[in-house]
């Protein structure tokens, strides 16, 4: 039986050994973004995110120029033209007692009403748009939150260690402790009844600054736990070992050799948290916690469409199909980007 030839080995035969001395040399960050650009999956991920996001952001041309409605307020006696008819947006019901109104159902073409109106006249789809790009704003600055406050404290954590570990993973604990929607309810409370300035920012309860420091927070030990256990092994490298012996400053130490071996860790986490970001932004919206009226997110579609599942379930159904999207594709993304970072999988045996 004969061993397998390794990756250099086969390098070595197709090119021959002068190859080795002339081939350029590549960075671990430009290997990795070649072996991510090679993952099919992930490609088509990363494009559905990019068309998904340019669409949210294209929301007023399409409510101007497309629908020629205006998403944010109630259109109770508007009409509409279908097939060369005009017919109310919200349409007397017939069962029952005749009581009440049934908005329009969607007309499925590209116009006015393509998905359908709510209960307030207002069209779906442009709503739609708009509420993605709060969801998406808000998930996107509450990932860069997290990371940041997580990539502190574990940093701090584990290099300094002693007392300072101490008080900062007893911090952890107690987050982690409380359930991760009690405990953006309690602080949501917090933060409407005293709101907080910090600098140029104020943090009020018609801010999305409030969703966006909820959700940075709770999030915070889920990073912060992992990139510490990395940190305590970094402290005990001989590189870091010499510094130390150098007498470096701590503060230089962590900036200049600890701070980028955690980066990658970092950036594996950037997709999976925004995934998680927007499915607890659509639930603290949902809440009417997160994002108030007349502002739209997807989280507030889906309590505007609760009422109406049974007569018009695609203003639920809608924001529910766009939120299922998102996650899926930043999960593959983020299992991506974790494969092209991680140096194991760098190598690959070829099967005999």
């Amino acid at each position: 039986m004969t061993d397998r030839p390794s990756a250099l080995e086969d390098f070595v035969e197709e090119s021959g050994p002068a190859s080795l001395l002339t081939a350029p040399a590549r960075g671990p960050w430009l290997t990795a973004l070649r072996k991510l650009a090679r993952d099919r999956a992930a490609m088509a991920a990363l494009s559905l995110l990019v068309l998904i996001v340019a669409a949210c952001l294209l929301a007023p041309v399409y409510a101007s120029a497309i629908s020629g409605t205006n998403p944010f307020r109630s259109n109770l006696e508007g009409t509409v033209t279908v097939d060369g008819h005009s017919m109310p947006v919200l349409q007397r019901s017939t069962t029952g007692l005749g009581l009440g109104t049934t908005p329009i159902g969607p007309t499925w073409r590209l116009g006015p009403y393509f998905l359908g109106a709510d209960k307030q006249g207002r069209d779906v789809a442009a709503r739609l748009l708009y509420g993605g790009r709060n969801s998406l704003l808000i998930a996107g600055a509450a990932t860069v939150l997290c990371l940041g406050l997580a990539a502190i404290v574990g940093i701090v954590a584990g290099f300094f260690g002693g007392l300072v570990d101490t008080l900062l993973s007893r911090l952890l604990d107690v987050l982690w402790a409380f359930p991760i929607f009690l405990l953006a309810i309690s602080l949501s409370i917090v933060l409407i009844a005293q709101p907080i300035t910090i600098g140029p920012i104020t943090v009020t309860a018609g801010s999305l600054w409030l969703p966006i420091s909820i959700i940075g927070i709770v999030y915070v030990p889920y990073v912060a736990r992992p990139v510490r256990g990395l940190v305590l092994s970094l402290k005990h490298s001989e590189f870091v070992l010499a510094a130390i012996g150098l007498g470096v400053p701590s503060p230089r130490i962590l900036v200049r050799d600890i701070l980028p071996n955690v980066a990658s860790t970092l950036i594996v986490f950037t997709p999976l948290m925004m995934a998680l970001n927007i499915i607890l932004e659509s639930a603290l919206s949902f809440l009417s916690i997160g994002v108030q009226p007349p502002d739209a997110s997807w989280g507030t579609i889906i309590q505007d469409g609760q009422g109406l599942l049974y007569t018009r379930p695609m203003v639920a159904l809608a924001p529910g199909i766009a939120i299922v999207i998102m996650v899926l594709a930043l999960n593959i993304l983020g299992d991506g980007v974790r494969d092209a970072l991680d140096p194991r999988s760098r190598l690959r045996l070829r099967p005999t």
